[in-house]
């Protein structure tokens, strides 16, 4: 996480416009990278911009440029940062503040406002932001004066990156960026109401939890995003090969544990493993780190894990029991509480219960047809492959989504890039193009549907532009192919609204600069894949896959996760 400061600055602000301190605190706090879209009411921003060391990156759309941030936030552990301009130009990150607030993205937004006079008199490119986007932010702030623009810039960072991380905004009006302080602003911390919780937990919970792991004979640790927010992967892994736990993790903590470890069950839920959800239902004790019982994780509340005794690991203490009544609650930061755990956990003979699980594994192994047209989760599995599992990879949402989950393979945290609590689609073009300018040596890819891809697909101008390596793989199956297949298993086959003929997608992206490729055959897929690997510039995939295949194991909604669809192939 950014080391954000909250000691007093050293330099001064005496005779500095609002737009002078806004650039030098936004320095003072580490932000290299800003993401955004110029307007009349951020112009005096702009203005200083033009010779700040920090690097501006025009986006496309607004949208685009907070999915960027966000993308940046989330492949380094750093505050994300945006900026629009009013009315609209704020409007259109609203999208994108709820993404990062559902998923815990730490991440400032900044937004111009009419000038304070003209606030509430309709004016032209006004919009009430703070109350649009109190509920899909963590804090924000209304500046009226240039003498607290400072402090409340200062304090949004920490907000944004202490506790549960999340986004903040501050909407500035434009008369505020051209005054000048009186004097010399105080910028120290005012934040009497806000005491994030973090650092250990209690030591007595902690030696109940232990205690109570030990004498399990079949725990299972359920990992959340929490884990990877807290940089907690290691003290996880510690944790688990001494307890010789089982370990599965919800979408938001893939790479939290690497999924060759024979103790990995990899994700559970609605489209989890069989093993992972066998082996939930089955626990005696369930430890929950950093997770929050998701309605895509549980299925039927009333008989999620109906054996087992819970702990719950958790920075928030507002999501202790908001969903599954909790036996034994730890509220702190995971990696802190992981490392008192290590401590205090024994290593007993788990055989029985290891062997039931790779049992299971053996029984109920993830799998896929190969005949006929290419299917999306041999891609993905290729992709893996070709490279080694340690690409930062972002994706859209849909069935492209969960295939990505699935079929990859991973290995490390920080790796897997998606929205999880909103399912926004669209986020993985930005996202990918914003983690590759915070690791411009990395290989990055976006795994994308048609659909999500239609929606964002113009910020493939924007990595041209950069000169940005970024690449994009395209699954296209002429569908909205998730809605498709619920259509198809619950809707008796009444295809409504899903139908999606793409255009090619090869073609466009090459209008826009980038090398690209369509691949129709099999037989083409794996040089395809080569080239684009090896190409240094941007690159478009476009993938012609089986138009109605679609994602197992499934959970259905209202169900228990042991009432799993499995393929028929299987």
């Amino acid at each position: 996480m950014t080391d954000v400061t909250s000691a007093p600055p050293t330099s001064s602000h005496a005779g500095k416009t609002g737009a002078q301190i806004l650039n030098d605190i936004l320095i003072e706090q580490g932000v290299t990278h800003l993401f955004g879209y110029p307007g009349g009411a951020v112009l005096p921003f702009f203005d200083v911009l033009y010779s700040s060391e920090i690097n501006f990156i025009l986006s496309r759309h607004e949208q685009g440029a907070i999915h960027m941030a966000d993308g940046y936030a989330r492949s380094t552990g750093e505050v994300g940062c945006v900026l629009a301009t009013s009315g609209p130009g704020a409007t259109n990150i609203v999208t994108g503040l709820a993404t990062a607030m559902m998923d815990s993205i730490p991440m400032v937004a900044i937004t111009g406002q009419v000038k304070s006079h003209l606030i509430g008199n309709d004016a032209f490119q006004e919009a009430d932001v703070t109350g649009i986007t109190r509920p899909v932010c963590k804090h924000n702030y209304l500046c009226k004066d240039v003498n607290d623009l400072g402090r409340m810039v200062r304090e949004a960072f920490y907000i944004a990156s202490s506790g549960r991380p999340g986004p903040v905004l501050i909407d500035i009006p434009s008369d505020v960026t051209t005054a000048i302080p009186d004097g010399e602003p105080n910028l120290e911390f005012n934040l009497p109401g806000y005491k994030p919780r973090g650092g250990q937990g209690n030591d007595r919970q902690v030696k109940l939890a232990c205690e109570a792991i030990n004498a399990a004979e079949r725990p299972v640790l359920y990992v959340g995003g929490g884990v990877i927010l807290s940089g907690a992967s290691e003290e996880l892994q510690a944790v688990a090969h001494k307890g010789k736990l089982p370990v599965t993790t919800t979408l938001m903590a893939l790479g939290a544990f690497d999924e060759t470890d024979d103790l990995s069950l990899r994700m559970l839920g609605m489209h989890g493993t069989a093993f992972a959800n066998f082996a939930v239902q089955e626990a005696d004790v369930l430890v929950s780190v950093g997770a929050r019982f998701d309605d895509r994780v549980t299925g039927d509340l009333s008989r999620f894990a109906p054996k087992a005794k819970i702990i719950h690991i958790d920075i928030d203490p507002a999501s202790i029991s908001k969903t599954v009544k909790v036996d034994i609650p730890l509220v702190g930061d995971a990696k802190a509480i992981l490392t008192q755990m290590i401590e205090h956990i024994e290593s007993p003979d788990r055989a029985p219960w290891l062997k039931q699980i790779a049992d299971w594994k053996t029984e109920y192994p993830m799998a896929y047809a190969t005949e006929g047209n290419i299917r999306p989760q041999e891609v993905i599995a290729m992709l893996g492959e070709k490279t080694d599992h340690d690409a930062i990879i972002a994706t859209g949402v849909g069935q492209h989504q969960m295939w990505a989950a699935q079929f990859y393979g991973w290995k490390r945290p920080r790796q897997m890039l998606t929205s999880g609590g909103l399912g926004t689609m669209g986020y993985g073009v930005p996202a990918a193009i914003g983690a590759q300018f915070a690791n411009p040596d990395k290989l990055v890819v976006d795994i994308d549907g048609d659909g999500s891809f239609s929606m964002t697909m113009v910020e493939v101008i924007t990595a041209v532009g950069y000169k940005m390596p970024t690449k994009f793989i395209v699954l296209d199956n002429d569908y909205l192919g998730m809605v498709r297949q619920w259509q198809e298993m619950f809707y008796g086959h009444r295809y409504s609204g899903v139908t999606h003929p793409c255009p090619d997608f090869s073609s466009i992206a090459k209008a826009f600069g980038a090398e690209s490729i369509q691949v129709t055959e099999r037989e083409d897929l794996s040089a395809a894949m080569d080239k684009m690997i090896a190409s240094e510039g941007t690159f478009v995939l476009h993938v012609c896959v089986e138009k109605e295949e679609n994602v197992y194991p499934m959970v259905a909604a209202g169900k228990a996760l042991h009432e799993i669809i499995m393929p028929e192939l299987i």
